[in-house]
């Protein structure tokens, strides 16, 4: 990967920028997508600089401050400017690591509230009727079914399945060996249901004509030879959804939310799924808890004699 080039350094030497990309990408593992992301955070703030004739190493909180409140004003929303303000520390974390600062000025910095957003979680029925809509007389609809039953039965990012290689597969044993974020290896058991889907997958898949390079993949397009794209994923998951009468708005990510939140309906541990997610703080995993609740409380809702119309008188025995 080239390194990133930035349009306005503001006073801030070349060499450094560059030591901080190699920090990111070395020291912290940040994939390419961080890396991208992280950069393209602190050209937003080498632009405030520049505008506002600001020096990096005196910069104030209160400057620091107002720049979150001109991200605001831009009309970026307030999950975007909590990721942007976790590139503006991470910079200046490396600087003070760097001895080129004293005192971290982003320390006190604050994020802006963000309502919590309770993800879409599909249930059992409705992923089977999902499966159910894929035409498995046809390879593709083999390889897509399997794609779902390892999504939903390990739990795994897209950007995990597609990057999936056979080398990472331990079906014997029943797990899988998965390179998360900040390429962290990760243990994850399979299910049966999903090693058998698998097996179905690779005797066509010994079919398929593949490219040099990409004999390691698991999951191919049968036409180009090449492994899948998130993008590809998305596509065939939404249409099948549209063909099995779903009208949730979902993604590949939704089988993840619903392996998860299944799990904890179930009785897992929460650290467990933590450790099944790759998550590294367990207060992203602790989404799943509110969750649950909603559950509960629609169950409450739907079965409770109290809750059931025509039924408000009490019962006597």
């Amino acid at each position: 990967m080239r390194t990133r080039k930035f349009s306005n350094t503001a006073s801030v030497p070349a060499p450094l920028l560059h030591r901080y990309v190699q920090y990111l990408r070395l020291e912290r593992g940040a994939s390419a997508n961080t890396l991208a992301a992280y950069c393209d955070d602190l050209q937003k703030l080498l632009n405030y600089y520049a505008d506002q004739g600001i020096d990096f190493r005196q910069v104030t909180l209160e400057q620091l401050d107002a720049f979150t409140v001109w991200l605001s004003e831009l009309g970026i929303n307030s999950r975007s400017v909590g990721r942007i303000l976790s590139g503006v520390r991470s910079f200046y974390r490396f600087l003070v690591l760097e001895r080129e600062l004293q005192l971290d000025p982003t320390e006190l910095l604050e994020s802006p509230k963000v309502g919590k957003h309770l993800p879409t979680v599909l249930s059992l029925d409705e992923i089977n009727t999902i499966e159910a809509a894929i035409d498995q007389s046809k390879d593709e609809g083999i390889r897509d079914h399997a794609i779902i039953e390892v999504l939903y039965g390990c739990g795994l990012r897209v950007s995990e399945l597609c990057d999936l290689r056979f080398s990472q597969l331990f079906l014997e044993e029943g797990y899988l060996r998965v390179h998360g974020k900040g390429n962290k290896e990760r243990l994850v058991p399979i299910s049966q249901t999903a090693i058998e889907e698998l097996r179905r997958w690779f005797v066509v898949r010994q079919r398929a004509p593949i490219k040099a390079g990409e004999e390691d993949y698991v999951f191919v397009s049968l036409s180009r030879g090449r492994h899948l794209s998130r993008i590809t994923v998305f596509h065939n998951i939404k249409q099948y959804a549209e063909a099995a009468g779903i009208r949730k708005v979902l993604s590949p990510h939704t089988f993840r939310h619903s392996f998860a939140t299944h799990l904890l309906q179930g009785g897992a541990n929460l650290l467990a799924i933590q450790a099944l997610l790759g998550h590294e703080s367990i207060s992203t995993t602790e989404i799943y808890l509110n969750i649950d609740r909603e559950h509960l409380r629609e169950e409450i809702l739907r079965c409770h004699p109290r809750n059931i119309r025509g039924n408000n008188k009490p019962q006597i025995e």
